[in-house]
C-alpha cells in the first residue's frame, strides 16, 4: 500500500510518499526558515499562507521523486493535530480535496504519534513495549507505548519546550534562527561543566520536565558576567546549558524504560537530531542493558514520511476518518496502532 503523508503541523510543508508503512519513497519538506528567521522564532499567520503557497509544488515533486500519480496512491494521510491551527488547517483542507477528488481513503493523524512512527522508516515496524522521549519546539514529553495500542504520556514539560528553550537561549547569545542546531554547534567546542546550571526535577521522583528554571539561569548568568566586565564564554555556556537539559532528559527517560520494564528507548523530534542527547541517551542505554533507536536527523525534523508511516498503520487497522475530519491544535495523543 503507498500512502501519502501530508505534514503541515508548525513551518515545515512536507509531503512523502511511504510504501507499505516503512519503505520511503519520497519524503519532500518545503522549509520557510528564511521567512521565519528575521523574527527570531515561528510566526503562526505566515506560516498558515507559506503553506498555502508551497503545499502543491512540495505535492507534486513529491510524486515526481516517488516516480506516482495520484492513480497509484492507495489513501492519504494527513496531520490532524496538534499544532498551529491555521497551519494544521490548510494540510487537511488539501488532504480532504485530494481524497474526494481521487476517491481515496483518509486517515487523520496525531503529529505526536508521527513522530514515535518515524522510527519504523528506519529500523523496521516496531515492537512494543517501548518508551519514547519526544523533544521538539512544541512537545516535551515521554511516552509508554504498549502492546495493547496503547500510548500512554508518563510525563510532559511544565512550562517551555526542550527546542523553545534551545531558541530562546540561542537568540540571547545573538545566534540565528532556528537555535537548537546552532547551539548544538557552538558546544561541541565548549565545556560542558564549566557553568553548573540547575537540574530542575531531577529528583522528583516523576517523569516530568521543567526547563523554564534553566534558561532563567542561563540569562542570568550571562548578565551577571556582562555586568562584572568579565568575558563571556559562549561556547562553555552552550555545553553547560545542552548538558543539563540533556542530563535530566536521559536519566528520566532510563528510569521511565526501568520503571515499566521495558527494553526499548526512541527518541523522536526535531531535538532528537541534537549530537550530545543522542550521545548521552545512547551511552546510557548501552549501560541499561535497553535498545536505542535514533532516527537520522531528517526523520526527526517535522516531515511527511513520519505521517505517512503513521496513517499506514492505523489504515492497516481498519481505520479510516470522515470528510468532515477536523483540525485540533490541542489533539491529545490517546494510543497508536501497530500491524
Amino acid at each position: 500500500m503507498l500512502v501519502l503523508g501530508i505534514e503541515t503541523s508548525c513551518d515545515e510543508t512536507a509531503a512523502a510518499l511511504v510504501e507499505d508503512g516503512v519503505t520511503v519513497r519520497a519524503n519532500v519538506i518545503g522549509s520557510q526558515i528564511d521567512r521565519h528567521r528575521p523574527f527570531g522564532g515561528v510566526v503562526p499567520e505566515i506560516a498558515a499562507r507559506a503553506h498555502v503557497d508551497l503545499l502543491l509544488p512540495t505535492l507534486d515533486r513529491a510524486l515526481v521523486e516517488a516516480g506516482a500519480t495520484y492513480r497509484d496512491v492507495d489513501a492519504i494521510a494527513v496531520t490532524a493535530g496538534p499544532g498551529l491551527i491555521g497551519s494544521l488547517l490548510v494540510g487537511v483542507a488539501a488532504a480532504k480535496a485530494l481524497a474526494l477528488a481521487h476517491d481515496k481513503p483518509m486517515i487523520g493523524v496525531n503529529h505526536l504519534e508521527g513522530h514515535v512512527c518515524a522510527a519504523q522508516l528506519e529500523f523496521g515496524l516496531l515492537q512494543p513495549p517501548l518508551v519514547a522521549l519526544i523533544v521538539s519546539g512544541g512537545h516535551t514529553s515521554l511516552v509508554l507505548g504498549d502492546a495493547d495500542g496503547g500510548l500512554t504520556t508518563l510525563g510532559a514539560t511544565l512550562d517551555d519546550a526542550a527546542g523553545e528553550a534551545f531558541d530562546k537561549i540561542a537568540r540571547f547569545i545573538g545566534l540565528p534562527y532556528p537555535g537548537g542546531p546552532e547551539i548544538d554547534r557552538l558546544a561541541q567546542q565548549g565545556d560542558p561543566d564549566a557553568v553548573a546550571f540547575p537540574r530542575a526535577l531531577a529528583h522528583d521522583g516523576t517523569y516530568d520536565f521543567s526547563l523554564s528554571g534553566l534558561k532563567t539561569a542561563v540569562i542570568r548568568e550571562l548578565r551577571r558576567r556582562q555586568a562584572a566586565g568579565e568575558s563571556i564564554p559562549l561556547a562553555d555556556i552552550a555545553a553547560s546549558f545542552q548538558e543539563a537539559l540533556v542530563e535530566v532528559a536521559v536519566a528520566k527517560t532510563v528510569a521511565a524504560a526501568n520503571d515499566h520494564d521495558v527494553d526499548t528507548v526512541l527518541v523522536a523530534g526535531g531535538v532528537a537530531a541534537n549530537s550530545r542527547l543522542r550521545e548521552r541517551m545512547g551511552a546510557a542505554c548501552a549501560d541499561a542493558g535497553l535498545r536505542f533507536l535514533a532516527p537520522t536527523p531528517l526523520l526527526c525534523t517535522d516531515n511527511g514520511a513520519m505521517i505517512a508511516a503513521a496513517g499506514w498503520n492505523r489504515l492497516m487497522k481498519g481505520e479510516r476518518s470522515a470528510l468532515d475530519l477536523s483540525a485540533d491544535p490541542g489533539l491529545v495523543l490517546q494510543g497508536w496502532s501497530t500491524p
